[in-house]
């Protein structure tokens, strides 16, 4: 009785494991390989796009409208100057196409007469000459004097004018700038008809003499303009010769070979 409780506890026993162990699920006819590999689960994001629409990033985009062409844009006309002296002064003073009048409210006009003893060129008026209304009314404007004395002259016997007649942000003229004012710096030189030139700054003397400073130093130069040969010196400003006053030797070399003629 003893053996025959046992033995069903041991076959309760087995048949449980066997159920553990999938016997007791129902099973198709088809055989399975239980030794095959798994199949990948695509994961919820990777279905959903294969079967979502492409986003609007991914659509081909649309052709881009090809661009309308432009019209190119015609040249400026060249300014048209005044030919005689006073209409020409008055033109500088008034006239609304002025180059180089577009940088302050006042213009800093030239001084002095029509074929001055010598013609004293500057490329724009200093940041006081604003206030003055006058050019080289600060200490360069003192030292121009001094140098001026030491060849014989003073600022009554000469012409005085910048290139252009308001000062530009920062004092410095770009290369479009330069190229609009050129021709009025010849024009303006061919009515002041000066006997002498003093060109102040190296701009000036790349355009006038097409040199720079250090190859003019002690050297006479000839501006050539309308067949009239004008002789010439290129010097620092004197603004810069205050900063830096180991350059009035150059500058005292090339006044000297003006004054000697």
């Amino acid at each position: 009785m003893i053996a025959t409780a046992t033995a069903l506890k041991l076959l309760e026993s087995h048949a449980d494991w066997w159920s553990l162990a999938g016997l007791g699920t129902p099973v198709g006819e088809d055989t399975v390989n239980w030794l095959a590999p798994p199949p990948i689960v695509a994961s919820a994001a990777e279905a959903q796009r294969k079967i979502a629409p492409a986003s609007l990033d991914q659509r081909p985009s649309a052709p881009s409208p090809a661009p309308a062409a432009q019209t190119p844009q015609k040249p400026m006309a060249p300014i048209i100057m005044p030919t005689t002296w006073d209409e020409f002064q008055a033109w500088l003073a008034t006239g609304t196409n002025v180059p180089g009048t577009q940088w302050h409210h006042s213009r800093i006009l030239p001084s002095g007469a029509q074929a001055a003893a010598a013609m004293i060129l500057s490329l724009t008026p200093e940041i006081g000459d604003h206030d003055s209304g006058a050019l080289h009314s600060g200490a360069e404007g003192k030292l121009l004097d001094a140098m001026l004395r030491a060849i014989g002259l003073t600022r009554g016997d000469c012409y005085l004018a910048s290139l252009a007649l308001t000062r530009p942000p920062g004092g410095r003229l770009e290369t479009s700038d330069l190229d609009a004012l050129t021709p009025l710096l010849w024009h303006h030189l061919r009515l002041a008809q000066p006997r002498r030139l003093v060109i102040l700054g190296m701009d000036l003397a790349r355009i006038l003499a097409s040199t720079d400073l250090a190859s003019a130093r002690g050297q006479l130069l000839f501006i050539n303009h309308d067949g009239v040969n004008v002789e010439a010196v290129a010097i620092q400003h004197p603004l810069l010769l205050l900063d830096r006053p180991a350059r009035k030797a150059a500058a005292w070399d090339s006044l000297k070979r003006l004054a000697q003629g």
